[in-house]
């Protein structure tokens, strides 16, 4: 085989995102070059542009990569090959479903920049879930230059934000040659349609940064929640208003729009002029698109729904008001809680909710809260009357499965991958899977977390030129035998990172116990503009300096999927402490029991449908204080109270031949109980029973 046949094969395995979750395909692009594929964040175009050509011939002539490549791609054809789910169930019943996903922001990899936290990476998962089960399905994005931001901390814990420029090349796109031109303020804004290739699914992605275009204009895909409101506010007329034309330009019929979240709820704007263009009344338009529309709110907490000024959303969509015989008032009416309430601001929440038949919070106490949030957009006088289900989200477990966690289940839970349903449950098996088996990999795991983040420690010591000696100290970070606690999500001030250190003198005593030790990893980035959440890592910056937690309490920079599957995978019990209700769901914590780890959460999100009394731990209660002073002392208390009485002792009690019995019982009872419910594929399985086809 020459090396230009070669790199042909491994280009087409690379450009199907399928390889995101193929062990296969990843072992294979690892081999080109392993330190090109750390270097690119596994990135499989860029390691092979990088790679030497040298090294290429190398591969070419060596069989070991013969077979790898060869494994590659009949997984490939195995996956394609399969019958899915919604071919086997669902087709007769739905043979003219096709489904377009609107989302601001899509987490498929690490190496694709394109996200920032839960929200996108909830969108990923559901993609990729489609794709397993084969429901018709496409979705619809916005392809970011800067993407999201690179954080780095500074010698004082603050945030450095950068912004690197993507090298399109470098990405698995393909240009469908196709643009729109989408209206915007009186001005048609340009924009390429690029197409990822996501499995069985297909991404559209706008890109309006074109050479020769006014930088308003350029600007528009330039960073993923980087701008003022104004810019904001324009990206969300090019996500909904564009989406929708893109769909007709490449072609694709959707049956179903399905809106995740309000930022892309002006496709249901765009879809109702299209429909008055052919004729329809403004009544039966909106009811057509009603028909057709479904909704996901993730947010529980009223400022954090994207409000803007009746005239700034009237300026940028006076075409579309002209065609719908509307005025400004009149039109933010359709976004009022209370319509004829002038001085109330155009809501895209509350768009979202009048422009869609179906309406679903994220978890069961989410549904709640949003029925109680939103009852004057319906006019309820209950909550009970309000028209908003849940639907519980889950996690693609492929994605964030530890190679040596899926090699276990091979053996003894033997899952079908390619053919597997909503309602499978390969992980009730899990009783079969030995205790000192399922010890062997946490300590693998935990042994694997801990060289991972000695690593990027290092690192860090030395971009910052900390000097020999505190290099060395990153090396010797950390213990591969003691009870890891971890925390990684977005810093949000509401999620309250650094809750756990209010109680500093007990926790102090417990990370440096001399029999039970503990070690705690923290990993997160607030939004670039979000100075109450960078605050947060600069204070867990400063706790790690401390002489009590020096080197039992660990920050990494740059949070992103690959630090999120190393730390779910490697921490013991993955801690949630929000302040309750504001966490919609969360689904970081249904990663750890695919691996033998553990939660302890506030009962928030999802946690609630999750926990059985056996399956991990509660922090504290239900109680709620007025002040936040008040919780957070209460909330704190409790949960330095449950890792005393509870976790460690449990962790320490070891029997004869050195195992914790009780705590590896609790540990498989969770992996019996989580993953068969919290995962992508009875999500999406619900979304089509339950409102793509209702």
């Amino acid at each position: 085989m020459t090396p230009k046949a070669l790199q042909k094969r491994i280009h087409a395995l690379a450009l199907d995102l399928r390889w995101t979750w193929c062990p296969a395909a990843q072992s294979l692009f690892a081999a080109i070059d392993p330190l090109q594929w750390e270097a690119t964040n596994h990135a499989p175009l860029e390691t092979l542009r990088r790679v030497p050509e040298a090294r290429l011939e190398a591969c070419a002539e060596d069989p070991k990569f013969a077979s790898l490549l060869d494994a590659a791609e009949k997984a490939s054809e195995a996956y394609y090959g399969a019958k899915t789910w919604f071919e086997r169930s669902m087709a007769k019943k739905a043979s003219d479903l096709k489904v377009a996903y609107f989302c601001s922001e899509f987490a498929i990899h690490e190496s694709l920049q394109q996200y920032s936290g839960g929200l996108g990476v909830l969108a990923g998962d559901h993609v990729k879930s489609a794709s397993d089960l084969g429901v018709p399905f496409v979705g619809v994005g916005l392809l970011y230059r800067h993407g999201y931001y690179i954080q780095e901390l500074r010698d004082d814990g603050t945030t450095r934000v950068l912004y690197p420029k993507v090298n399109f090349a470098d990405l698995p796109i393909v240009d469908t040659g196709k643009e729109i031109e989408c209206p915007l303020g009186g001005k048609l804004v340009r924009a390429k349609i690029w197409k990822q290739q996501v499995g069985r699914v297909a991404l559209y992605l706008l890109d309006a940064d074109i050479d020769g275009e006014p930088k308003a204009h350029r600007e528009l895909t330039e960073g993923l929640y980087k701008g003022e409101p104004d810019l904001r506010l324009r990206q969300q007329v090019l996500l909904g208003v564009g989406g929708i034309l893109a769909l007709a330009a490449v072609k694709e019929k959707p049956t179903v729009i399905h809106l995740n979240e309000g930022h892309a709820a002006f496709a249901s704007v765009e879809r109702m002029r299209g429909l008055m263009a052919k004729g329809r009344s403004l009544e039966k338009a909106l009811a057509e698109v009603k028909a057709s529309t479904v909704f996901t709110t993730h947010t529980p907490v009223p400022a954090g729904h994207d409000r803007y000024g009746a005239k700034d959303v009237a300026k940028y969509l006076k075409t579309h008001l002209k065609a719908l015989g509307l005025s400004a008032e009149k039109f933010a009416d359709m976004a009022r809680e209370v319509p004829g309430d002038k001085k109330e601001p155009f809501c895209m929440t509350v768009l979202g909710l009048n422009t869609a038949h179906k309406v679903n919070g994220v978890a069961e106490l989410h549904g709640k809260i949003s029925r109680e949030m939103w009852m004057k957009v319906y006019g309820a006088e209950t909550a009970d009357e309000v028209p908003i289900g849940h639907v519980t989200n889950g996690v693609h477990a492929r994605t964030w499965l530890a190679a040596e966690a899926d090699a276990m289940y091979a053996k003894y839970i033997k899952p079908k991958w390619n053919s597997m349903g909503p309602d499978d449950n390969p992980w009730k098996d899990a009783e079969k899977i030995p205790l000192e088996v399922l010890w062997e990999l946490r300590k693998t795991l935990r042994a694997r977390l801990v060289h991972f983040m000695r690593t990027r420690l290092a690192r860090q010591a030395e971009r910052r030129g900390d000097g020999t000696a505190a290099v060395a100290e990153a090396w010797r970070m950390l213990d591969e035998d003691a009870l890891t606690l971890g925390f990684a999500r977005r810093f949000a001030t509401y999620k309250r990172a650094p809750l756990i250190f209010k109680e500093a003198k007990r926790l102090s005593a417990l990370l440096n116990h001399e029999d039970r030790p503990v070690q705690l990893i923290f990993a997160g980035k607030a939004h670039p503009r979000d100075e109450g959440g960078q605050e947060l890592a600069k204070i867990i910056y400063e706790e790690t300096k401390k002489s009590g937690f020096r080197g039992r309490v660990a920050l990494i920079e740059e949070y992103d999927m690959q630090v999120g599957r190393m730390l779910t995978s490697g921490c013991d019990v993955w801690l949630n402490n929000p302040v309750r209700p504001n966490e919609a769901s969360g689904t970081s914590g249904m990663k750890p029991p695919l691996h033998g780890g553990l939660n302890a959460s506030i009962l928030d999100g999802w946690w609630p449908e999750g926990y059985d009394g056996k399956n991990g731990w509660v922090i504290g209660d239900e109680n709620e204080f007025e002040s936040r002073e008040k919780q957070d002392t209460y909330d704190a208390k409790a949960l330095v109270e449950v890792l005393e009485k509870d976790l460690v002792p449990l962790f320490y009690t070891r029997d004869k031949d050195g195992l914790p019995q009780e705590w590896l019982e609790r540990a498989r009872h969770s992996l019996v109980s989580i993953p068969g419910k919290f995962n992508t594929h009875r999500m999406v399985g619900d979304y089509v029973k339950n409102a793509y086809l209702a």
